[in-house]
């Protein structure tokens, strides 16, 4: 069976940390070449390779807009690894004591400036892992119904952000067109095919 062995902190930085894994091999044998993890985790102690638990490092929005509940909130956001623009599901991180929904609502108003309701999405929030070849951080899906005016008045100087409300038509554009972060994708392609409130698939749960 495959195990980590030691592991050793490379960086110190405020939100993202590098960490060098001793990789045990199947046959027991130490692997030639470490094995590199990008963690949300501050200490080796926090690492989910260390505590075996997945709490959340952030949450994703899937908030649909509008009476008919035929717009869905995305964002289109500058990435500087990709040196341009992405299309997204507001998210952001989930700060020291915030539950899921606590940063859901926060982050949907200064991403977007528009009003969160989420709904009780059982398991379908618990958190679920990004990119794991490269990373242990993990992220919980917030679903529920925005209100308001979009505006980028309350996002930060950091922060590129457009603020997109896309019908089925304009999602199917972007999917075909567009730089699309995969788990936004995933969740147009289920927009995109479902009728009605897209929500519903939670109640019938």
């Amino acid at each position: 069976m495959s195990k980590v062995g030691k592991i050793e902190k490379k960086t110190d930085t405020p939100y993202l940390n590098f960490y060098e894994f001793e990789a045990i091999q199947r046959n027991g044998t130490a692997c030639a070449h470490p094995y590199y993890v990008a963690s949300r985790a501050k200490r080796i102690e926090d690492l989910k390779a260390v505590t075996h638990q997945n709490r959340a490092d952030g949450v994703i929005l899937y908030g649909v807009w509008g009476e008919q509940k035929d717009k869905v909130v995305l964002i289109r956001q500058f990435r500087y690894p990709l040196g341009g623009y992405c299309y997204e599901f507001p998210a952001g991180l989930v700060e020291q004591g915030e539950d899921m929904l606590t940063a859901a609502v926060r982050e949907m108003y200064e991403e977007t400036g528009l009003q969160f309701t989420p709904i009780d999405a059982g398991s379908y929030s618990r958190p679920f892992f990004t990119t794991i070849g490269m990373t242990d951080e993990s992220c919980g899906t917030v679903y529920g119904y925005c209100s308001g005016t979009p505006t980028n008045a309350h996002q930060e100087d950091s922060e590129d952000i457009q603020v997109i409300l896309a019908d089925r038509a304009e999602c199917r554009r972007i999917l075909k067109e567009e730089n699309v972060a995969i788990m936004c994708a995933y969740m147009l392609m289920h927009f995109i095919t479902s009728e009605g409130d897209p929500l519903a698939f939670i109640r019938e749960e």
